[in-house]
């Protein structure tokens, strides 16, 4: 019996040091620190460059400045999976399919102001390096696929610096949305409106994604289908969701939730007409948003009182 124990024991030791050398010799260089999204990463083991997670942290102070991850992640994360932090909003990154899980942003007047320094036609669609490359997606499998490559964190929503709106075309915030009647119409709509309730609030927390929903077929049953794209097989969406809450000066929140099938859409249709109960989006996605707020703290879910 302890012979057994000393065995396992051993067997795990080994697993221990070989992690420690795959971390410490054959992902950093001599200096043993590596520079990911503009931060100084030093080796530690068992964590090649590829595995860690640019999280966020705890709320902290440095200077009078507050930490922007924290306060963007204000009201929780929905999720904690291949979290990928930028220096104006936060995604989890689902590497299967190739897009983001979710995308989470904190928006206030002043990042939809117009700048001068930002030029959004600087801006190109690039991989993120950060992402292993066996995960990726690149600009070659939009390429002739008929999809346009759709921000999820939306470059209008980022105008405080031209760093800010450039990271914004990162390809793991991006998703293959419908162009003419969806991108360029009825989503963009949805973005703007969600500009728009800057000027009522003070704070403005969104979270925005891809839902793969079902669909009855000829067999009566039902299927979750969806096209993929390139040769790294892109998944197209076949519904996008936005959860938005908006934080009042006397300190009342709203939360409006809307889901959008990605195919063309009237240009008729209010955007009011895409609302869901917030449940709806958090059982097909399997996440739940903004959960440090309880849902009775809330004053209006979709323009209802609670």
């Amino acid at each position: 019996m302890i012979s057994k124990r000393l065995l396992h024991l051993a067997q795990l030791g080994a697993v221990g040091l070989t992690g420690y050398l795959i971390g410490q010799k054959k992902c950093f260089g001599k200096d043993q620190t590596v520079v990911l999204n503009g931060k100084t990463l030093t080796s530690l083991p068992g964590l090649p460059i590829f595995g860690t997670v640019s999280a966020a942290t705890p709320y902290v102070e440095s200077g009078g400045a507050k930490d922007r991850i924290s306060e963007i992640m204000k009201y929780g994360f929905p999720s904690l999976d291949n979290v990928r932090s930028y220096d104006d909003f936060v995604l989890s990154y689902d590497r299967r399919n190739r897009v983001p899980h979710w995308v989470f942003e904190h928006i206030t007047k002043d990042h939809i102001s117009k700048n001068n320094a930002v030029d959004r036609s600087k801006c190109d669609f690039k991989p993120d390096e950060s992402i292993h490359p066996f995960f990726r997606s690149h600009n070659m499998d939009y390429k002739g696929s008929g999809f346009d490559r759709g921000h999820m964190a939306a470059a209008g929503n980022h105008r405080l610096a031209q760093r800010h709106v450039d990271q914004t075309f990162y390809l793991t915030n991006m998703a293959p949305q419908v162009g003419q009647g969806f991108n360029r119409d009825s989503w963009n709509r949805l973005e703007k409106h969600v500009r728009k309730l800057t000027k009522v609030y003070n704070n403005v927390y969104c979270c925005t994604g891809p839902l793969y929903l079902p669909r009855k077929d000829i067999d009566g049953k039902s299927y979750v289908k969806y096209q993929v794209i390139g040769t790294n097989s892109v998944a197209v969406p076949t519904h996008f969701y936005k959860v938005v809450v908006c934080e009042a000066g006397d300190g009342a929140l709203h939360m409006e939730s809307y889901v959008m099938p990605n195919q063309r859409l009237p240009d008729e249709t209010p955007v009011s007409s895409y609302m869901v109960p917030p449940e709806t989006i958090e059982k097909a996605a399997g996440l739940l948003f903004f959960d440090k707020i309880h849902r009775s703290k809330l004053t209006t879910i979709n323009g209802k009182k609670v």
